[in-house]
């Protein structure tokens, strides 16, 4: 697979100032500032082929968002190297980004006096997009996302979904090779959720767009993506298959217990460790069971459980190779 992103050893440091408490150390402070630094980003390496969809999750705090400010060119690295499709983001920014699409959840890049169409119109005056391209990724998108009905309404007249899906559109137009989607599906109900997780599929697909998803909603992750990054505290904890991360922790099983005098237990166990079987006759023996469910771990309670550090990754075993 042809790599379209090599990142090497990145870091980031911010200064922060140092407060300490009481009037005289604040006062103290306004002629003495004292500040220390924070790893941000600390010694981030992964690649990604041509075509992929990557999930890019962690914590708050994780260093997502500054990784992701890097790769589009809005930050530069303090060490280390990005180059995406022959480009070094942060050097090349102009050339650069006509060749990505970004979407942060939480900022709009559309014009929120103007109708939707409006705004359309606008980025394809900025992206320099002929004609034809226009039309043609316009009249799809509509219809994919179902936008017909807004599209000639003012933005700021949009519920929540419908400007998402006309953000994501704004981001498409141009036809880039590579998309950055912050939290696209943040604040939405089921309904638009799924859209756009349908449409996300069908650009990666059809047209093999690389996107790279950050999102703390693991429907998301689980329903578009193959491949999940992780990282947390500023350093990449695990690149692989989802697939993958599911079959490690699925050895673990939780058995919930209602019992005959109306109370409820549960117990978690590794059927590695110990079998099925085993457990079950062990629980029947000890307690009066009325009735019995076992549960397999989901991915959104896997992933809590690693960032709360209930769950531990073996780097080597656990590390992608990516492309």
């Amino acid at each position: 697979m042809e790599t379209i992103i090599a990142v090497e050893g990145i870091r980031k440091y911010y200064k922060v100032a140092k407060r300490d408490r009481g009037m005289r150390a604040a006062i103290g402070q306004l002629f003495n500032r004292k500040y220390e630094v924070k790893k941000a980003v600390d010694d981030i390496s992964f690649m990604i082929g041509r075509g992929e969809i990557v999930g890019f999750i962690g914590p708050n705090g994780a260093g997502k968002s500054t990784t992701i400010k890097m790769l589009s060119g809005i930050l530069y690295p303090d060490a280390g190297s990005v180059e995406i499709d022959g480009f070094v983001p942060y050097k090349q920014r102009k050339q650069y980004v006509k060749n990505i699409g970004v979407v942060f959840g939480q900022k709009s890049q559309l014009n929120w006096d103007l109708p939707l169409i409006e705004s359309f119109e606008l980025m394809k005056f900025i992206y320099k997009i002929p004609q034809e391209q226009y039309e043609e990724n316009l009249k799809l998108f509509s219809e994919l996302l179902d936008m017909e009905p807004f599209l000639r309404q003012p933005v700021r007249q949009l519920s929540l979904g419908q400007r998402m899906r006309g953000d994501i559109v704004a981001a498409l137009l141009h036809s880039p090779e590579l998309v950055f989607l912050d939290e696209p599906t943040i604040g939405l109900d089921v309904v638009a959720k799924e859209k756009i997780r349908e449409f996300i599929r069908y650009m990666n697909k059809t047209r093999k767009t690389t996107i790279i998803f950050t999102t703390h909603d693991m429907q998301d992750i689980e329903k578009v993506c193959d491949r999940l990054i992780i990282i947390d505290k500023g350093k990449k904890i695990y690149d692989g298959s989802i697939d993958e991360i599911k079959n490690k922790y699925t050895n673990f099983k939780t058995i919930e217990i209602l019992l005959e005098n109306g109370g409820k237990e549960t117990e978690t166990f590794d059927i590695r460790v110990t079998p099925m079987n085993s457990v079950l006759q062990k629980l029947f023996a000890e307690k009066h069971i009325k009735d019995i469910s076992i549960c397999e771990p989901e991915i959104d309670g896997i992933i809590r459980d690693i960032y709360e550090g209930r769950l531990l990754l073996d780097s080597p075993a656990m590390e992608g190779t990516g492309v």
